[in-house]
């Protein structure tokens, strides 16, 4: 059995919030998926058996039956999937889950939390029992943009983090933090302050991720890669500064991210999954 994914962008005003909403379902090419720190968040709802999240290498994998939350990670996260798996699944900008969580974002930086402990078990426990009896992938993904609709809620400083945030993406993380203060009118301490309760990181944290994504999407797999060029090209210091940023990052040099990615693409030519997470196996 292979993977089934289906995606779509959610409609306004959800869309200013989140990338896309996603359906999951069969056999994962891997056991154990590792996820790189990237400048988004994610919500799981699940459908099948429990699955497994490791958030850094240095704490225990916790189970999670009913789903999760994951803001902005500033770590590599691990996934390890039953056999088969089904879920739906929201992808977040960095500043989207603050409008539909009842705590500061920060409070859940590197620390998945169960979606029971967000949204309440009463209603997560029907959330997916309607989606379970729903006829087909669209279908549920309606449904949950329909409970996302609902809970959607005011956010105290969404359009300056949302605002500023935007502008970090559009330079891939190399724009002067101290000059988005200045543009804002904010103080930087406010700006910090505001980005930790809605992304749950600094602003100088989400333009390191920003940049890091930017640089890893740049790297064909398929062919040699100059890392030298690659650094200087995302605005890295050095080669030096790159392959530290690297390691903090993934737990990998950039020479056996390349090889783990090339292991995919060599096993699973084409695969729904192929792009970011890694095996970790």
């Amino acid at each position: 059995m292979g993977v089934e994914y289906v995606s779509r962008v959610p409609r306004p005003p959800l869309d200013g919030l989140i990338d896309d909403l996603y359906y999951l379902e069969g056999t994962p090419p891997y056991a154990r998926l590792l996820l790189p720190p990237m400048p988004a968040a994610l919500l799981i709802v699940n459908l099948g058996a429990p699955f497994r999240i490791r958030a850094g290498t240095d704490v225990e994998a916790a189970e999670y039956a009913d789903g999760c939350v994951i803001t902005t990670p500033t770590r590599a996260v691990e996934f390890g999937y039953p056999v088969p798996t089904r879920s739906v699944g929201v992808h977040f900008t960095p500043w989207g889950p603050a409008s539909f969580l009842p705590m500061p974002a920060v409070e859940l930086r590197d620390r998945p939390v169960a979606l029971e402990q967000v949204w309440g078990r009463a209603a997560t426990a029907a959330l997916r029992d309607r989606l379970a009896t729903a006829d087909e992938p669209h279908a549920m993904l309606t449904l949950l943009e329909e409970e996302l609709l609902r809970r959607l809620g005011e956010t105290t400083g969404l359009g300056l983090v949302r605002h500023t945030s935007s502008l970090i993406a559009a330079t891939g993380g190399t724009v002067a933090i101290g000059d988005l203060s200045v543009a804002a009118g904010v103080s930087g301490t406010h700006l910090a302050q505001r980005f930790k309760e809605l992304v749950g990181v600094t602003p100088k944290r989400l333009a390191r991720t920003y940049r890091f994504a930017a640089t890893v999407f740049a790297i064909d797999p398929a062919g040699p890669v100059d890392w030298s060029d690659l650094a200087g090209a995302a605005g890295y210091f050095d080669q030096a500064h790159f392959g530290h940023e690297f390691r903090a990052f993934t737990g990998l040099t950039p020479t056996r991210y390349l090889e783990v990615r090339r292991r995919f693409l060599r096993e699973h030519p084409g695969h729904a999954l192929d792009g970011w997470p890694l095996p970790a196996d």
